[in-house]
């Protein structure tokens, strides 16, 4: 059963570090209008910034209990207006449509506030768009942009912005947060905080979801499994399979949602015919819900590479001899065979070229088949690593 919130910092897990600076300028000292929101994926950017739009909108700085924290927090408040996107970029028009919002002032009496989650996917014009609007806000308007670092901002913009910079959660902050919230047992908390390295909503999913757990062990023991190019060749193709898995099960049912809603709104379904203006709007949502189903695949693999690179950082820690949990430590016993098998040398190669492929599929737009095969084939042991 899960707790009810007693403040809107409640769910910023392991960032005790920010809360203060946060809460300080919500009380009115060191309070700027531009704000850009750093950190890994997982650790929780958008969720810091929405927490201080509501203590922003909050009479009592972030008390979680009143009207205007309820409602910033479920998304629902007139001034609070936050832009996400599940596409490959963030467009000229979204960004538009935001920059004339924070012109108006705020129905409420305090801030108008807008949330950009995804600034480091905005395009060319969509950074040209934006940048006026962050350098000249209005007297009570105040921008919020949530990004994996400042390298991904616009210099000219991120020099406007005050940074706030979130670290990951360490294994022990995410298990309490699990239990707190979520209500499971410690065990099945400890190894989903360890298995997310500090992935907030990865954790979420490890701990209640039974199918994601055992997707990503057959993932893990992939490092285990691989001697010859036909393994490797087999371990792309399973991995690529079982990403497009996990990342259909969650775009299926917002994608039948989404069309339903069209079909509603253009009497599709009470009329039983398609007006003229329904197969342009179908074509757009179709190809929206493709790009959205392209990034989370692809999104999906990310988390089952770095789900590799744990295994291969275990194994050197392993022959490093230090004395601590692994990320893996169900898997103590192979990684432990692994570690004998291979050098540490070797295994940091790997995991070199793990990041190649991620920088291959997320930067460079390859065929994620392609990027996975080349990556499989990288990490056989050469002849133990001779």
């Amino acid at each position: 059963m899960n707790v009810v919130t007693a403040s809107v910092w409640d769910n910023l897990v392991g960032q005790r570090h920010i809360i203060s600076t946060l809460q300080t300028a919500a009380g009115g000292h060191g309070m700027t209008q531009s704000w850009l929101f750093t950190g890994p994926p997982g650790s929780g950017r958008s969720n810091a910034a929405i927490a201080f739009a509501a203590a922003l909108q909050c009479p009592n700085g972030g008390c979680g209990r009143c009207h205007e924290c309820h409602t910033v927090l479920a998304g629902s408040h007139a001034d609070v207006n936050l832009v996400r996107t599940e596409k490959l970029t963030l467009g000229v028009d979204e960004i538009r449509d935001l920059v004339r919002q924070s012109a108006l002032s705020p129905a409420g009496r305090r801030w108008q506030i807008l949330i950009i989650e995804d600034a480091d996917r905005l395009t060319e014009q969509a950074n040209n768009a934006l940048l006026k609007a962050v350098e000249e806000p209005g007297a009570r308007t105040v921008w919020m942009l949530c990004a994996p670092t400042v390298e991904d901002v616009l210099p000219t913009i991120r020099s406007r912005c005050r940074l706030v910079t979130l670290s990951t959660p360490t294994a022990p902050d995410v298990t309490a947060f699990l239990q707190r919230t979520l209500g499971v047992d410690e065990a099945r908390a400890a190894y989903a905080a360890r298995a997310s390295q500090g992935h907030i909503g990865r954790a979420k999913a490890l701990a209640r979801d039974d199918d994601t757990r055992r997707r990503r062990e057959q993932v893990v023991t992939y490092p285990t499994r691989l001697s010859t190019l036909a393994d490797a060749l087999r371990a792309a193709g399973e991995l690529a399979a079982v990403s497009k898995e996990e990342a259909d099960a969650v775009t299926a049912e917002l994608d039948a949602r989404e069309k339903a809603d069209l079909d509603a709104g253009y009497g599709v379904v009470d009329r039983g015919r398609r007006p003229r203006e329904y197969g342009p709007a179908l074509s757009a949502l179709e190809k929206d819900q493709k790009r959205r189903a392209t990034r989370r695949h692809r999104d999906v693999i990310d988390r089952g590479l770095m789900d590799l690179v744990s295994i291969y950082r275990d194994a050197i820690t392993l022959a490093a001899g230090a004395p601590v949990t692994l990320v893996n430590e169900e898997h103590r016993a192979e990684i432990s065979r692994l570690a004998e098998a291979t050098t540490p040398e070797g295994n940091l190669q790997r995991i070199a070229a793990v990041f190649e492929a991620r920088e291959q599929l997320l930067e460079f737009n390859v065929q994620p088949q392609l990027v996975l095969e080349a990556m499989m084939v990288a990490l056989l042991p050469p002849g133990g690593d001779q």
